[in-house]
């Protein structure tokens, strides 16, 4: 069975539509997924940019979205902790939810990678991809990503 993660807004190595970034509407993009292997009890979603200066830059971290889940919604609400029980981590933006591409100079590629895992982490809300990562450990069932790539127009 494969596992996979598709955007309808864009696919893979394709340019992400500016609506998604600093500047459009700096929402979500749409976000759905193929059925996850048997046993799968929760989620996890990390955006992120490793071609930004000096670091990794975390764009979204999202936990705890139930196994019963194939998507995501365009302008997913930036709430900490939603009524299903999904949580959201700190990006690098210093705030949860998701906050989109605005590379400061070139084209920045921008992962988003889904795990399915075996177990809820049961983290509270605003903890950083450290922190899910670590929790993940020993937990994942598969994984799933997509790349699309941005570059700011000229200024």
């Amino acid at each position: 069975m494969v596992f996979l993660l598709t955007c309808p807004a864009f696919t893979e190595g394709a340019a992400i539509p500016a609506v998604y970034t600093c500047e459009g509407r700096d929402v979500s993009p749409p976000l759905a997924w193929t059925e996850p292997p048997p046993g799968t009890k929760s989620f996890v979603l990390i955006s992120d940019d490793p071609d930004a200066p000096g670091k990794t830059w975390v764009h979204w971290v999202v936990y705890d979205l139930p196994a019963a889940e194939r998507g995501l919604p365009e302008a997913y609400p930036p709430d900490d902790e939603r009524p299903d029980g999904t949580r959201q981590g700190m990006t690098d933006f210093g705030r949860t939810g998701y906050g989109g591409p605005c590379p400061p100079s070139g084209t920045h590629r921008y992962y988003f990678k889904l795990y399915a895992l075996d177990a809820p982490l049961d983290l509270p809300a605003g903890v950083a991809k450290p922190q899910v990562e670590a929790a993940m450990r020993g937990h994942v069932l598969a994984q799933a990503a997509l790349m699309g790539t941005y570059r700011r127009a000229r200024r």
